[in-house]
């Protein structure tokens, strides 16, 4: 009989968490071929939601937490639950019951078919504006920098298999960031349709300081691409400044009169500063992957665990 192993991170879902663990209580009833577990990572959420794990794992021995130290963010504790989780497939999905638990059979039976992982897509996503734009950016991003293919449909609802898991939680960087470690496990990933709902209460924990940070990890732990688009732009603007320091001695050539001074001040600083934007460019390269290989600092550090055996 096959394992499944739900990962669910936690921050200010007091209401909402006994639903979404209810949930799915009642739809592993119907999938008897399955035996599964539950992992509540508490990201040092400000409300009484660690209160609440304690009383859902005191309830149900198959209902497992975990709770953070200080706030680490939504990936970092995905990784906790993962490096935690046993089951042979695992869900991951979200804490306000915007992600249907009642619809994981429709991933599990992708699973079943032989995909290595499986997005849930939806047909109308119940998100602020601010959240959809920071989606379609985080959609432009994945797919220049982290080559996700252009009909790959990304989100947090997602299910992969055991070998996966293994591969994703070897990565150590401190700043973990999900899509990619999937992406650079396999490619064998398809999407499958379900219903978004609205969220019941509360607004998303997202900010834009903390969106840009997400997309920052993308950008630094798993592709070099920035930097050399650094060095592209540096390289570009050191040609341009060498045209033009030509074009300023032709047109002093053909007209003496042309007076000198600002336009051969510009060509110098157009061209020394394209050129130091190359240097760095290629500093940069191999100091990003210097960072991306030795950075050691933790993913998080777990205050306390609930229910799971040393």
């Amino acid at each position: 009989m096959k394992k499944v192993s739900f990962v669910i991170p936690c921050y200010r879902s007091a209401h909402t968490l006994p639903h979404v663990v209810e949930e799915i209580d009642r739809r592993m009833e119907t999938l008897s071929q399955y035996t599964y577990d539950i992992f509540l990572v508490n990201d040092c959420s400000p409300d009484n939601t660690l209160e609440v794990i304690r009383e859902l794992c005191k309830d149900r021995e198959n209902v497992k937490g975990i709770s953070f130290a200080r706030n680490f963010g939504q990936h970092a504790a995905l990784m906790a639950g993962l490096r935690f989780s046993d089951g042979d497939y695992v869900i991951c999905l979200d804490d306000d019951g915007q992600t249907p638990a009642q619809e994981a059979d429709k991933l599990l039976e992708k699973l079943e078919e032989g995909y290595d992982a499986v997005y849930a897509k939806y047909d109308h996503k119940q998100h602020s504006a601010f959240r959809n734009l920071g989606s379609r950016v985080n959609e432009w991003m994945t797919r220049i920098m982290l080559g996700k293919p252009a009909d790959l449909y990304l989100s947090s609802y997602f299910g992969v298999k055991r070998f996966v898991v293994e591969d994703m939680i070897r990565y150590e960087n401190s700043y973990p960031y999900v899509i990619g470690l999937v992406l650079r496990a396999t490619q064998n990933i398809t999407n499958v349709m379900v219903h978004h709902r609205e969220r019941e209460e509360g607004v998303s924990g997202y900010n834009l300081k903390k969106l840009l940070g997400l997309w920052f990890n993308g950008f630094t732990a798993f592709s070099v691409k920035p930097l050399r688009m650094a060095t592209a732009v540096g390289g570009t603007f050191a040609g341009i400044g060498f045209l033009y320091g030509i074009y300023t001695i032709l047109k002093r050539l053909i007209n003496p009169a042309v007076p000198m001074g600002f336009s051969s001040l510009m060509s110098a600083i157009v061209f020394f500063g394209g050129m130091i934007m190359v240097m760095l460019g290629l500093i940069g390269e191999y100091i990003g992957r210097i960072y991306i290989s030795l950075n050691n600092s933790p993913q998080y550090v777990i205050r306390e665990k609930i229910g799971i055996e040393e």
